[in-house]
């Protein structure tokens, strides 16, 4: 503090006097090496890069992996999107099904005016309901710079069946949520999760995640550990806990292909699987195509083709389960 002290007075008297500053004296025609770490400016710049970033939820962990993995299509689909203002959007879902219950679905969407970045947009309203009267619904607001909530209820025909509440905040480094599931007071039932991931390096994060639930004549809670690492175009996810074990890797070959691993362990079912998947984009042929195969021997594919400049979106899709002797395929098509 005192070489600090002594270097600034020191400064301004040799600026009066028309000198280069200096701690002790100097031969004519030699300088002293600059001395850093002693300005505002440098101190600033060096908090910045010790600063780590925010690790994200805890339930985006495994979802760079999950991503590759195609989505199994079944039957006819037919979605049109249709955007009646800069922030509302309805859509409509006919599905013609062999195996399940052919349906409709409307489905609104409305983003708020509160712009946070390009992608981000609040408050947000989701709603879809189908033929039968059941509906999903969501709303998610940011209440502050560092605080997002989300409701969620979900209703079959005429009945509540599900509905919960979350909150999540993101810290410089870290990030924590919260979220009580159908809460009864009456019964004294419901179901409670915490989320808690925090940075370690630039590169590692680590976490945990605690499930407690109750009902009459039941209690319990489930625990469990996670860790991420974060290379340039790989990442590395485990999670622990006493239901079991889950691990994904993603790794990014070049522009077109990615590719991922999934292990998962159940303690409860004493089953273990393995899962590859793989995407690659032809963004020249406008093509996507998604394939995955596990260790149960089922193997799927998904093509999805877009039609410009017409708003069109063709999507294929087959899975086939070698050990059940089950085939599945289905063709969609997207407008708007």
């Amino acid at each position: 503090m005192g070489n600090v002290l002594a270097a600034s007075s020191l400064s301004s008297s040799s600026t009066a006097t028309g000198s280069s500053p200096s701690l002790v004296p100097v031969p004519p025609g030699f300088t002293l090496p600059p001395v850093t770490g002693l300005t505002p400016q440098d101190k600033q710049q060096n908090e910045k890069t010790d600063k780590l970033p925010n690790p994200g939820t805890f339930e985006e962990c495994h979802r760079k992996c999950k991503d590759l993995y195609p989505v199994q299509l079944e039957g006819v689909k037919l979605t049109v999107n249709k955007g009646l203002s800069n922030h509302f959007q309805v859509n409509h879902t006919i599905v013609l099904s062999t195996v399940g219950e052919s349906n409709y679905h409307f489905g609104a969407t409305y983003v708020g005016t509160k712009q946070l970045s390009p992608t981000e947009a609040f408050p947000v309203l989701v709603g879809d309901m189908d033929n039968s009267g059941s509906l999903n619904a969501q709303i998610i607001h940011q209440l502050a710079s560092k605080v997002r909530s989300k409701i969620a209820f979900q209703t079959q025909q005429a009945k509540f069946v599900n509905w919960q509440v979350d909150a999540e905040y993101r810290g410089e480094d870290f990030t924590g949520a919260i979220t009580l599931g159908n809460p009864d007071i009456l019964t004294g039932s419901g179901i409670l999760v915490t989320h808690y991931l925090q940075s370690i390096t630039p590169s590692l994060a680590l976490g945990g995640e605690l499930v407690y639930h109750r009902r009459p004549g039941e209690e319990g809670s489930v625990f469990s550990l996670a860790g991420r690492y974060t290379a340039p175009n790989w990442i590395a996810t485990l999670t622990v806990g006493q239901a079991g074990a889950h691990a994904t890797y993603y790794h990014r070959a070049n522009d077109q292909l990615q590719v991922g691993v999934e292990f998962e362990a159940s303690t409860r079912m004493q089953d273990t699987s393995v899962s590859f998947g793989y995407q690659l984009d032809l963004p020249k042929a406008n093509l996507l195509f998604k394939g995955s195969v596990d260790s149960n021997w089922v193997v799927g594919a998904t093509l999805e083709k877009k039609l410009p400049p017409l708003p069109l979106t063709l999507a294929m899709g087959a899975f086939l389960n070698h050990k059940k002797n089950k085939f599945q395929c289905g063709f969609g098509l997207t407008i708007g």
